[in-house]
């Protein structure tokens, strides 16, 4: 039977697109030009290329041909390029004007699969009889121990976990598997030197403050997510508190060396820097935890669950059945190939 938590998710109108246009005849005082996606304008927008200072009206689009007024309000050309991103201002209507065509975008279905997490439980009459040291009974020990074990298993997956390609929704005889976080991802992903992304320290491209800063300020763009939330293993945990090593002063009297950063605060947001042993080692996962949930299936979180002893023994499982939620991808992002020895 396919169990899966769903949840509905829209997005805004895009307000930005790139040319597409590697012909002019003078890129400078062209008045009409090819993007990628032409339905994202309307008539009377004004546009503005990524880093000009130059802005465009709108006058005329013909499938993906805009045809504008260039250097509109006495601003000056500036040459235009194959593939520059182009921000769309906003849109002037006119006086009296009829309602412009609706335009919006279709919401979209994500979902991910539940998985069911179990761990058998025996404990012989032997055991439950017998005193144990520090132990007022085995069996409750023995679900603690357990449930630990599956709440460890839990973190694991939600980070790393991977959806089965074919017959995702599981049965009886096919295992089902939620996706995780990083294996979600596919907007905001960096990698040193890819992309103009910055380079590391040194050969092994060690994570830097400036790589760090340059993804938080890509999400931030990318999406309307403000980052709250930084996960890293042990190692880039370390990086991250060296960002502060070099600038430490201490008096004659302290006698107590701090290099510790647990939250990380810049123009894009305070973030909470959680370690997680299941991080892998060379990435930094950066969230929005407004976007993120990790829920059970109804009446299916951890629980102990009696069942008929065949012998003398009490016998009995942990289990709990539970996926991530995870909405607008965009607004999440992952740094990866860092150095790590």
């Amino acid at each position: 039977m396919s169990v899966r938590r769903v949840r509905s998710v829209d997005e805004l109108l895009p307000n930005s697109d790139a040319i597409n246009d590697s012909t002019y005849s003078d890129p400078n005082t062209d008045t009409s030009f090819v993007v990628e996606n032409g339905d994202r304008f309307r008539i009377g927008d004004q546009i503005q290329i990524e880093s000009s200072r130059e802005v465009m009206l709108v006058t005329g689009i013909s499938t993906n041909t805009l045809t504008v007024v260039r250097g509109y309000g006495g601003t000056t050309n500036e040459d235009l390029a194959d593939n520059a991103i182009i921000r769309i201002l906003g849109n002037a209507a006119l006086e009296g004007d009829d309602r412009p065509t609706p335009r919006f975008t279709n919401r979209t279905r994500v979902k991910n699969y539940t998985q069911i997490f179990t761990a058998g439980v025996e404990v012989s009459g032997s055991q439950l009889a017998a005193a144990q040291i520090a132990l007022a009974d085995e069996l409750d020990y023995q679900k603690q121990e357990r449930l630990r074990e599956l709440l460890r298993d839990l973190e694991n997956c939600v980070i790393n976990g991977v959806a089965a390609d074919s017959s995702p929704q599981g049965s009886a005889s096919v295992r089902r598997t939620m996706r995780g976080i990083i294996p979600s991802l596919a907007t905001n992903l960096y990698a040193p030197e890819a992309g103009g992304f910055p380079a590391g320290e040194g050969a092994e491209n060690y994570l830097t403050e400036e790589q760090l800063n340059t993804a938080l300020r890509r999400i931030w763009e990318n999406s309307s997510a403000r980052i709250d939330t930084i996960v890293v293993n042990g190692f880039q945990k370390r990086r991250i508190n060296s960002f502060i090593t070099s600038n430490r002063a201490f008096g004659g009297k302290d006698t107590r060396f701090r290099d510790l950063v647990s939250l990380y605060e810049s123009d894009f947001g305070v973030c909470r820097v959680l370690l997680s042993r299941w991080m892998p080692q060379d990435a930094v996962l950066m969230l929005d935890s407004s976007r993120i949930d990790v829920l059970p299936l109804a009446g299916r979180s951890f629980q102990f669950k009696k069942l008929a002893s065949t012998g003398d023994s009490e016998t009995g499982m942990v289990l709990g059945e539970y996926t991530l939620e995870m909405r607008n991808e965009s607004a999440h992002g992952l740094i990866s190939l860092l150095g790590t020895i």
